[in-house]
């Protein structure tokens, strides 16, 4: 979803001389986020461009995102219908591990296609509103764009799969019961809704985790990043947590199938996004900004006391 920044690039923004720099970015000691929270920058700098001089390169991207989560989600339910059908408890634990872990390479597809996932681009709006690169107003409209993108690109899975025999009986009566799951959350009352509420904090928690570890400076090997990527989508699919833009393309599917209250849905939806948005936008997003922010005034006083030190 972002280009890899020079070394120049990233210590310039994040105040290190670019005298400090060799082939691979210093850490600095006090702020060793500050790499991954330049880069974030960069990236939102990128989408604010495309969002108002080439918002169709965007809507796109996020396009593309859709489709790769549509495809792995729709393929997590046919694993898991599969190793179910087998009638052994036993295989349906392997069936549900090996879903969570083929779902997890979506995230890997969206990253290495520079796609755009409502999620990810959460965390990258909350850091640019913290030090105001761009308001909060304008962060929310670039979500907006995403969320249209994201779902459109879903909605032609939806509609494909529906014209195929890809979901069979037993995918679809698995996925039947996951919008009856989602649903029973809106129905449980304020224990329900606080569950889904949580869930969604944890998957997008999970989500920018990987993104932050993808991005902060000291992985370079390509394979320790899918891996890291596929771990966490594999934590939240196989803890059960909610995805906005999976649960939305969930609901785009069955409701191709008649299966789906759309007003269920609005809530459902609804509550999981400000959920994504607590845990990947404030818990990751604002919260390591905060962490990384070399201009308040203590911040300067221990720059001052230790000036050329990094490690």
């Amino acid at each position: 979803m972002y280009r890899d920044m020079t070394t120049e690039e990233t210590a310039a923004q994040s105040g290190i001389a670019s005298d400090q720099i060799n082939s691979s970015p210093k850490i600095h000691p006090l702020f060793p986020g500050s790499v991954f929270i330049s880069t974030v920058l960069d990236a939102l700098e990128s989408k604010d461009t495309m969002t108002g001089k080439m918002r169709g390169i965007y809507l796109q991207r996020a396009f593309m995102a859709g489709v790769f989560a549509g495809l792995f989600f729709t393929t997590y339910f046919v694993i898991i219908a599969k190793f179910a059908g087998t009638g052994s408890p036993a295989m349906a634990q392997v069936g549900s591990v090996l879903a969570a872990t083929t779902f997890g390479w979506a995230l890997v597809l969206i990253y290495y296609t520079n796609s755009e996932l409502l999620t990810s681009n959460m965390m990258v709006v909350s850091i640019g509103a913290y030090y105001k690169r761009i308001t909060w107003l304008h962060g929310i409209k670039m979500l907006l764009l995403c969320l249209i993108g994201n779902l459109a690109g879903g909605l032609l899975i939806a509609a494909l799969v529906r014209c195929s025999s890809v979901i069979d009986p037993a995918t679809f009566a698995k996925m039947t019961a996951a919008v009856a799951t989602k649903s029973g959350y809106l129905d449980a009352g304020v224990f329900g809704i606080s569950d889904l509420l949580v869930r969604a904090i944890f998957c997008n928690f999970c989500i920018n985790i990987a993104m932050l570890m993808v991005y902060n400076g000291k992985l370079s090997n390509d394979f320790t990043k899918c891996i890291i990527m596929v771990v966490a989508v594999f934590v939240f699919a196989f803890m059960g947590f909610e995805h906005s833009i999976a649960d939305s393309i969930l609901f785009e599917i069955m409701a191709l199938y008649g299966a789906v209250e759309p007003l269920h849905a609005i809530g459902v939806i609804a509550v999981v996004i400000i959920g994504n948005f607590i845990g990947g936008g404030l818990l990751i997003g604002v919260n390591f900004a905060v962490m990384n922010n070399q201009n308040t005034r203590h911040a300067r006083q221990a720059l001052k006391a230790m000036p050329n030190q990094l490690d």
